[in-house]
C-alpha cells in the first residue's frame, strides 16, 4: 500500500470505502466532511492506494494545537489484517510529531469490542472521560 495525501479525484472512492466499512452516518454528509477537512489542513487527510492506484484505505487526521485526532480510519475489508491500518496510524503519528503534537486521540463507537482490542494492541488506552458533542451546523 502506498500512503499519500488525499486528492479531490479520490472523493467518490473514499466515500464508497467509508460506506462499505460502515463509517458514514445520516447526520454527517461525507462530501461536506471532506470539504471541511480540505479547507482546514488537507495535508493531514491520508489515503492508502493499492498497486493499481485504487483507494483501499483512509485516515483523516486533525491537530488542534493540544491533541491530535484520528477520524475515518479504515481499510477496505478485502485488505484488512495485513498491517495497512497500522501503517496509516504510524504515518499519522509521524505527521503529528512533526507538528509537536504530544498525544493522539480517537473515538470508537460503542459495541465494537474487536476494534477496541485492535487499538489497545497498537498502544491506545481508554481514557476516563465522557466525550460530548454539540452540533453547530446541520448537514441535512
Amino acid at each position: 500500500m502506498k500512503i499519500r495525501t488525499f486528492k479531490l479525484e479520490d472523493q467518490a472512492a473514499v466515500i464508497a470505502l467509508w460506506q462499505r466499512c460502515g463509517l458514514t452516518r445520516p447526520w454527517n454528509d461525507p462530501v461536506r466532511d471532506i470539504e471541511r477537512k480540505c479547507s482546514e489542513d488537507p495535508t493531514l487527510f491520508l489515503v492508502g492506494t493499492d498497486q493499481d492506484g485504487g483507494v483501499m484505505a483512509s485516515a483523516m487526521v486533525g491537530f488542534d494545537g493540544h491533541r491530535g485526532w484520528l477520524y475515518y480510519l479504515t481499510v477496505d475489508p478485502e485488505h484488512q489484517r495485513q498491517g495497512y491500518g497500522r501503517a496509516l496510524i504510524e504515518q499519522a503519528e509521524r505527521l503529528l510529531i512533526e507538528r509537536g503534537c504530544p498525544k493522539l486521540m480517537l473515538m470508537v463507537r460503542r459495541g465494537q469490542s474487536g476494534l477496541e482490542d485492535y487499538y489497545r494492541a497498537l498502544g491506545f488506552e481508554e481514557n476516563e472521560v465522557v466525550t460530548m458533542g454539540k452540533r453547530l451546523i446541520e448537514d441535512d
